[in-house]
């Protein structure tokens, strides 16, 4: 025999061979004959299947596949191509499976979906991996749904409607049946509940559940981004009529359960249109010349008890979402802005870390436990700012939260000055022991009364909000300590942060070199403290905004979780979330847990308090989203009446498909398309975080700045496009 035609034979046998599996492990829990099979895998020689029955014995002689009943075959379940991950819609339309254990993400193309939706947890079949290529497979089995309730534009036909999702990555429109489309007109915004996906359905068929209003219309669109996220914008009204019947007020029986701060000096420090204060700082200096300092939380837990209708609510809500005009509270107004809110010359119960600390911001000594105060005081961080920068007690007209000029006694202006000061070792001790310090700074908006902006601003951190952080984080550590430390371990809820990743720190570097920056790679303190003399460098310089988000984003995410592996950028071995229970869920369950073993009690469940933790740390990651998704928005329609100015803006992302543009003057971010720059053809370079022109080399990169114009504004789509008028020289 020629070796050509023995090679053909050979071909046409391993065609087969991959054939039979491809047919059995598609289907692994069917079984099939040779019919099915050759029919599936198009044979219609009777030599071909004379070959394929032959192969199918020789397959299961050699136990590749099992012959389930005379003549019918399957494959050999194989827990190693089949794998649960989570599903990553591309923008084209195509999706990678996320799974947890492998190196490699899994591509899936779009004829492989199978139906699944952007981030539903599904089984995936991995084909073989081929050299050189990437990771493929396809989507077998959906598990979970992500979610099923979608925003979208209502598209009316004569008796029945489509819903267009308004999420780029729901990659099919929604079939409304005319019984199920409500009081929703052509071109309104909506959200749409899926109830089906029939199998020979092109489209899923849903219901639409709530008319949001007109697109572009300022409430449509700040609802429709809580929607997206599945985040609530009112309460229940079962809920709300359980919280209006509480009993807040202050008894003396309860009274005498707690250590009674009523007469110590106390204050709280906040932003101005602050309306809930959940913590408040006492000062004492006591015989021995040492401070006692009190950090006063809130004692939400007293009001809010388990497996109450309000517990179940704050549980579901796991945090306050401050979106850019408004905050939608954990809480109901009752407790959140009135019964659990420290405000000034009101009792209100309190759980408190009370420290005795000397001279050098040393502890010496510790307390914790329900207590009840009487705050002498409110100040807004300006007003604060102002007490340390002047060394004195007179608030101007123009800083005070009360409309004229007051002084404020020198017993708060010595409380104030003296906490600042230990504040700062404190704070310089932390960086010493290699926490990096995040002063990132903030986009704001000065609205009118239609919530339309007027301008911006940029919140900073100053002294003033450093002394409340240093003694938040105090009192976290210490709670955190307090429980953690003492052996055998009890379960509690920590706050971690997981070492930076190397890779992402790595390209930092890369980036940052191109401003003259570097970073440190000699040990974790070296890393610590190189990034931190990166965030401190670039202040005030026009990549500052640039650095400081890309620094972030080399970061590992904060989470809850009872598994304690400490806090890499705070450089704490133990920290918890014990001093916001008004805003965060954690914070309640820490002080659940902190008086139940204050009490003696025993360890709580530990699997209880991981699923806790996983869906407070959910919430928290929907409600950040939601939270920038409000400031692009807001972003946006204050670019829409600024379309005929040029604006100077630095270079802060390069795609293949165009370059990202942040202005300097007021931190808003656009795009613009590669194809829209006329001046020469432009590829991208992703080594050099660039495009260059083809013909006159000309070259745009990260870090440069450029003149921009507003050339397309989306509120809906909340995208801006600029148009390129060249670089800033």
């Amino acid at each position: 025999m020629s070796k050509r035609k023995k090679k053909g034979q050979n071909n046409k046998s391993n065609e087969i061979t991959k054939g039979i599996f491809t047919v059995l492990e598609k289907e692994p829990g069917k079984s099939f004959n040779y019919k099915q099979i050759a029919a599936k895998i198009g044979l219609t020689d009777t030599k071909d299947r004379n070959d394929l029955i032959k192969k199918l014995v020789s397959l299961k002689e050699k136990k590749r596949i099992v012959e389930e009943s005379r003549g019918n075959y399957k494959a050999i379940a194989s827990t190693k191509s089949y794998h649960t991950g989570r599903v990553d819609i591309t923008g084209r339309g195509n999706a990678y499976i996320i799974v947890e254990g492998l190196d490699e993400d899994v591509f899936i193309p779009f004829n492989k979906l199978k139906k699944a939706f952007h981030k539903d947890t599904v089984e995936v079949y991995i084909f073989p991996k081929r050299k050189g290529k990437k990771l493929e497979g396809e989507i077998t089995k959906i598990v979970s749904r992500n979610k099923m309730v979608f925003v979208g534009i209502v598209e009316m036909q004569k008796s029945f409607a489509f819903v267009r999702p308004t999420d780029h990555r729901m990659y099919t429109d929604i079939f409304i049946p005319k019984e199920k489309i409500g009081t929703a007109e052509n071109g309104d915004k909506v959200i749409v509940e899926i109830d089906e996906w029939p199998d020979k359905a092109d489209s899923p068929f849903g219901t639409i559940t709530e008319v949001l209003g007109k697109p572009g219309e300022h409430n449509t669109e700040i609802h429709a981004i809580l929607a997206e996220y599945g985040l609530p914008y009112e309460f229940p009204v079962e809920v709300e009529r359980f919280a209006d019947q509480l009993d807040t007020s202050i008894k003396k029986e309860e009274i005498e359960k707690r250590r009674d701060l009523r007469d110590t000096l106390t204050f709280t420090i906040d932003p101005k249109d602050a309306k809930d204060f959940d913590d408040a700082l006492s000062f004492k200096i006591l015989e021995n010349g040492n401070y006692e300092i009190g950090i006063h939380i809130a004692d939400v837990s007293h009001y809010v008890t388990p497996d109450s209708i309000l517990d179940e609510e704050a549980y579901n809500r796991a945090t306050s979402v401050y979106l850019v005009d408004r905050v939608v509270p954990m809480l109901p107004e009752v407790l959140s802005n009135n019964a659990c809110s420290l405000r000034p010359n009101e009792e209100k119960y309190t759980f408190s870390a009370i420290f005795e600390i000397d001279d050098k911001a040393q502890i010496k000594d510790q307390w914790f436990g329900r207590t009840v105060i009487n705050s002498n005081e409110r100040f807004a961080y300006e007003e604060a700012q102002h007490i340390i920068e002047n060394q004195n007690g007179n608030i101007p007209e123009e800083i005070s939260i009360r409309e004229k000029a007051y002084s404020v006694s020198e017993e708060v202006v010595a409380a104030t000055l003296t906490m600042d000061r230990l504040a700062k070792i404190m704070r310089k001790e932390r960086m010493r022991e290699g926490a990096i310090s995040f002063d990132k700074v903030e986009v704001r908006f000065n609205l009118n009364e239609n919530s339309e902006p007027v301008g911006v601003y940029f919140k900073e951190a100053k002294d003033a909000n450093k002394l409340i952080e240093e003694f938040m984080l105090l009192a976290n550590r210490k709670v955190a300590q307090f429980i953690g430390k003492p052996k055998p371990e009890k379960t509690f809820v920590y706050r971690v942060h997981d070492e930076p990743n190397e890779d992402k720190l790595m390209a930092l570097n890369g980036i940052v070199s191109r401003f003259g920056h570097s970073l440190n790679f000699k040990d974790r303190k070296s890393i610590s403290s190189s990034l931190n003399k990166l965030l401190e460098d670039v202040k005030g310089r026009k990549e500052q905004n640039l650095v400081d988000t890309l620094a972030i984003r080399s970061m590992s995410k904060a989470i809850y979780t009872v598994d304690n592996i400490g806090h890499y950028g705070l450089a704490f071995d133990y920290y918890t979330h014990f001093t916001s229970p008004i805003r965060r869920y954690p914070d309640v369950m820490v002080h659940r847990l902190l008086q139940h073993y204050l009490d003696g009690g025993a360890s709580a469940k530990e699997d209880v308090y991981q699923d806790k933790c996983k869906h407070s740390s959910d919430m928290e990651s929907l409600a950040a989203n939601a939270e920038r998704d409000s400031i692009k928005y807001m972003q946006i329609k204050f670019m829409q009446d600024h379309q005929d100015k040029e604006f100077i803006g630095v270079i802060s992302g390069v795609t293949e498909w165009g370059l990202y543009v942040e202005i300097i003057e007021n931190k808003c971010e656009g795009m613009i398309r590669i194809r829209d720059i006329k001046d020469d053809y432009y590829t991208f370079d992703e080594k050099e975080y660039a495009i260059v022109g083809e013909r006159h080399k000309k070259t745009y990169q990260l870090g440069d700045e450029v003149i921009v114009m507003v050339k397309n504004s989306d509120l809906i789509k909340r995208h801006l496009d600029f148009s390129l008028l060249g670089k800033n020289k």
